[in-house]
């Protein structure tokens, strides 16, 4: 069995196909996934889906790229609520964004300057829960959203875990935050010919130290590329990292499962 760990299955795009997404999934060995949410809204409809099918838990969030559209002021105490709901395993998807431009009205150091607040609130809902974190990390160019993140993430160390969801990033780069507890996480573009430092990081990164996602819809593997990603296609990144890996699939698919276990905590059968 594997887990897609990041999924949006609350997204519009699979509004009415839940069901079929999800027993393709089970056709393909993806036996539990976890639905992401980015706002309030999103965020229920993901509970929503984990009370429904018990392959289903949900992670309950505001996206950073959210902060200025979410239409609840009490945002964050709805996600404290939710965050206590049993089928709730982690807070997120939060984190930081420098790469999309600030919303029209916005200027950009308010804008940065909500999202860190954002960030730092829902750190610290994660801490006082008991959760871990899923965090979103990307800049357009340099060093900027990084060294904010782990400025913001400094003082929780030992207090929570997080999961660098889609890491774009070299082995070197990751390291220190493994060192630390955190963990990162790949998607189909570990498969991708044109993403070269994605593959070599999924090479050599530690046993223990990763676990797989989809992020779907988006980013979907080889040979899916640009179509609808799903959860059934997390067996095509998981086929290719073990290839990078000189891994069986069965022995990286233990690995990884671990990993995701540890990590969310998920309840045992």
């Amino acid at each position: 069995m594997l887990s897609d760990t990041h999924a949006h299955l609350a997204s519009d795009t699979f509004a009415g196909q839940v069901e079929e997404v999800l027993e393709r999934a089970a056709a393909a060995g993806v036996g539990r996934l976890v639905a992401i949410g980015c706002d309030v809204a999103s965020s229920r409809r993901s509970l929503a889906l984990a009370e429904r099918y018990p392959q289903v838990w949900a992670a309950v969030g505001l996206h950073p790229t959210y902060v200025a559209e979410e239409p609840n002021a009490d945002w964050l105490a709805q996600l404290e609520v939710m965050a206590g709901h049993p089928r709730c395993v982690a807070i997120g998807e939060t984190g930081l964004d420098f790469y999309h431009p600030a919303p029209e009205g916005w200027a950009w150091d308010d804008y940065v300057g909500r999202q860190r607040a954002c960030f730092a609130a829902q750190l610290e809902l994660a801490a006082a829960c008991g959760k871990n974190v899923v965090v979103h990390q990307r800049d357009r160019s340099g060093t900027a959203c990084w060294e904010a993140i782990k400025e913001i993430l400094g003082p929780f160390q030992g207090r929570l875990r997080a999961v660098f969801h889609c890491w774009l990033h070299p082995w070197e780069e990751a390291r220190p935050l493994v060192e630390q507890g955190h963990l990162i996480s790949f998607t189909g573009i570990a498969t991708y010919k044109n993403a070269p430092v994605v593959a070599a990081c999924a090479r050599e990164a530690a046993a223990g130290s990763f676990m797989l996602e989809t992020d779907s819809p988006y980013l979907a593997p080889v040979p899916h590329r640009g179509k609808r990603n799903e959860p059934a296609f997390l067996r095509e990144t998981a086929a290719q990292v073990a290839q990078l890996r000189s891994s069986s699939a069965a022995d990286l698919e233990a690995m990884v499962e671990a990993a995701a276990a540890d990590f969310f905590r998920f309840p045992s059968p």
